[in-house]
């Protein structure tokens, strides 16, 4: 996090990679598949399917670059706060427009970064059929390519030591999927040339991204054997 501004840094997602790769690779086996559909560089939105805490986790220590996740407010409690700040990612408030967040998560791909967003909002069965229109207005207005990620496995049994975990040492799969451009149709320009966003073309835009994440995630599940 800047001092100056308190937007995130790379240096600090860097960190909070490298604190995901020793974490992840140390409790689970993630199994990766397709990382190479990850552009190694400019702006790109990772849109991931989200039905355990630890997905977020996981992606930071799978993915081939650092990512900033847009995370809800409640999870930056006690030294969570600073931790997660200082690692580079994003206090998100759902309940209304969060204008920093916002200025944010677009700062992020402005400067070539990787935003990773759960386009659902919140945790629940991971199947992207309940979208909201905020990865169709971030990839719009940044025009960044969206990578749709699948991870599977990590709902399907808890740990015996820690129950709110996939078993120690279990197999989870982090499947990446081809990179998709979610501006075409969602633009339109006004008599001056100018570059206008209207809701209805974001609504279009949603609909658009959420057939092509189910689609994904309907192959990471023929692809992996796996359900969830």
């Amino acid at each position: 996090m800047s001092p100056a501004t308190g937007a995130p840094t790379l240096r600090g997602a860097a960190v909070g990679r490298g604190i995901g790769i020793g974490l992840m690779y140390g409790l689970f086996r993630p199994r990766v598949l397709g990382a190479w559909r990850v552009p190694a560089s400019g702006p790109v939105i990772l849109a991931v399917n989200h039905s355990h805490n630890v997905d977020g986790p996981m992606l930071m220590g799978t993915a081939p670059r650092p990512v900033h996740f847009l995370i809800k407010k409640e999870a930056f409690v006690g030294p969570l706060d600073p931790f997660l700040r200082g690692i580079g990612q994003l206090k998100v408030d759902r309940t209304t427009a969060d204008r920093t967040a916002i200025t944010h998560a677009l700062g992020v791909l402005g400067d070539g970064g990787v935003l990773g967003i759960f386009p659902e909002g919140t945790r629940g069965e991971g199947d992207f059929a309940s979208l909201r229109a905020g990865l169709a207005y971030f990839a719009v207005r940044s025009g960044a390519p969206i990578v749709p990620v699948a991870v599977l496995g990590s709902t399907e049994r808890r740990g015996r030591l820690i129950s709110a975990l996939p078993p120690l040492r279990s197999r989870v799969d982090v499947v990446f999927g081809e990179a998709f451009e979610a501006q075409e149709g969602a633009r339109s320009s006004d008599k001056g040339g100018s570059v206008r966003r209207t809701r209805k073309a974001l609504d279009e835009a949603t609909l658009r991204i959420q057939g092509r994440l189910t689609g994904h995630l309907e192959q990471a599940r023929r692809l992996t054997g796996r359900a969830e």
